[in-house]
């Protein structure tokens, strides 16, 4: 059964980029609004982008190469693990419900940038199509690491 194994998000009181990560606070818990993606993050802001979503295995093959991939250091805020196919194959729309009530869908593929490049020294291009999916939520609702996750 696929699950969320991890949560992070970036609180008002934290940097917005330090020079050497990204700006992330684990949680256990969460709520996931519609109005923003992670209640309080503030990187949540846009109506398209309101998550970076990667799946376990990917990160855990990223870090297999040399990349930090422990929770938030590739700028993802959730992390599901065990879906029966790859996150970034999932079609655009694809919704998935976490937990008991909240609904998130995927709407692109995550690319990286400038700063990824920075944080973790390499060219995006070697990453391409491995960043996990960017995600708005589409019904509100608490969520926990532990949390199945549901293609629906």
């Amino acid at each position: 059964m696929a699950q969320i194994v991890s949560i992070v998000y970036r609180p008002a009181d934290v940097p917005a980029a330090p020079a050497d990560h990204y700006a992330r606070v684990e949680l256990e818990r969460a709520d996931l609004v519609t109005s923003g993606g992670i209640r309080g993050d503030r990187k949540g802001r846009h109506p398209k982008r309101q998550l970076n979503v990667m799946g376990r295995e990917t990160l855990d093959a990223l870090g297999a190469e040399g990349l930090r991939t422990g929770p938030g250091e590739m700028g993802e805020q959730l992390v599901i693990a065990g879906l029966v196919e790859p996150l970034e194959t999932l079609a655009s729309g694809t919704r998935l419900q976490l937990g008991e009530q909240a609904v998130i869908e995927l709407v692109e593929a995550r690319t990286g940038c400038d700063r990824f490049e920075t944080i973790q020294g390499r060219p995006a291009t070697r990453v391409a199509g491995r960043l996990g999916v960017m995600a708005r939520v589409v019904r509100d609702g608490a969520i926990a690491r532990g949390d199945s996750v549901q293609v629906l």
